[in-house]
């Protein structure tokens, strides 16, 4: 299929606290667009200050999609993501209206794009309470250095309290003796199934991008962010995925009297700066993205590029 007949998307990608959302809705405003959230926690409903969701003044009536679709006790997978920001985006490419892709998930932003097909998971629960308990006893460290020692691509993206992604690798490898990279490469289409322009957004200086989510951990704490990581923590076995999830198990250790409320703060500012090098490194690797500085607020230099890629073909 060539390009010309491919359904158009644009992507806002990078960092957190780079302002993906702010960008987005302003790109949505200008080409009557609609957003589809490539966010791994905005998915849950009541999780709404440590995922950084757009409150409703944000959203500027811009219709956000695969945002406050699950109750936190569910699972969501990058296959479930793909299939429903596939249907998402066949549905606003109906209207005429442009689909706009945005967040920082980076698993789920490649393998939508590069049209991944994920085949059918094999669940072995016996297989799974042991690795669960294996983990237990042995913590995250250990069982992420496993699948390191399995699978270094794979593990180098997945941070190490992502205890489904590190368990569900290990599993495939045991099950299949394949890796999850092995099995990522052979699951993609001789050709993408849309015509992406990808926009990534990063700071010219590291302690500029820093300083940012410095400033985005003081606010979510100003607008309450203890109230909802305390409701995660006595959630925390049900709530599987939000209790391990930056923004909430920092708070963790406050609450078991452990830590001082200042240091639980810290602990996240750190980990949140950790998580954005990571997700820096995936995107970096990506292909043809396209570089913008969000200290500069590049909306008229997003706008054009958008305008470039809508008239080719």
């Amino acid at each position: 299929m060539a390009d010309k007949d491919k359904v158009k998307l644009v992507v806002v990608a990078g960092p957190t606290a780079t302002g993906k959302t702010k960008l987005s809705v302003e790109i949505a405003k200008k080409f009557n667009g609609e957003i589809i959230s490539a966010d791994s926690m905005q998915i849950y409903k009541g999780l709404n200050i440590g995922t950084a969701k757009a409150t409703k003044e944000e959203q500027q009536n811009i219709p956000h999609h695969l945002v406050d679709i699950l109750s936190p006790e569910e699972r969501f997978s990058a296959a479930d993501f793909v299939a429903k920001a596939q249907q998402c985006i066949t549905e606003i490419a109906a209207k005429g209206k442009l689909p706009i892709i945005a967040g920082g998930t980076g698993l789920y932003i490649e393998s939508l794009i590069k049209g991944v097909r994920f085949t059918k998971e094999e669940f072995d629960p016996v297989l799974r309470a042991e690795l669960e308990q294996q983990a237990q006893q042995e913590g995250a460290e250990k069982i992420h250095q496993k699948l390191m020692e399995i699978d270094p691509e794979y593990a180098a993206a997945v941070h190490p309290n992502n205890m489904g992604r590190v368990l569900r690798a290990i599993e495939l490898y045991l099950q299949t003796g394949t890796t999850m990279t092995q099995q990522r490469k052979n699951s993609l289409p001789t050709e993408q199934p849309y015509d992406p322009l990808v926009l990534g957004l990063d700071c010219a200086e590291r302690d500029i991008l820093y300083q940012r989510i410095n400033l985005r951990v003081d606010q979510m704490v100003e607008e309450g962010l203890e109230q909802e990581a305390r409701y995660v923590y006595q959630n925390r076995l049900q709530f599987t995925t939000a209790a391990q999830a930056i923004g909430y198990k920092e708070f963790f250790p406050y609450f078991e009297q452990q830590q001082s409320l200042e240091q639980a703060v810290e602990q996240l500012k750190q980990s949140t700066r950790k998580y954005a090098k990571r997700q820096l490194t995936w995107f970096r690797r990506m292909e043809n993205v396209h570089w913008l500085l969000a200290e500069q607020t590049p909306v008229l230099q997003s706008e054009q590029m958008v305008e470039n890629h809508l008239r080719q073909g």
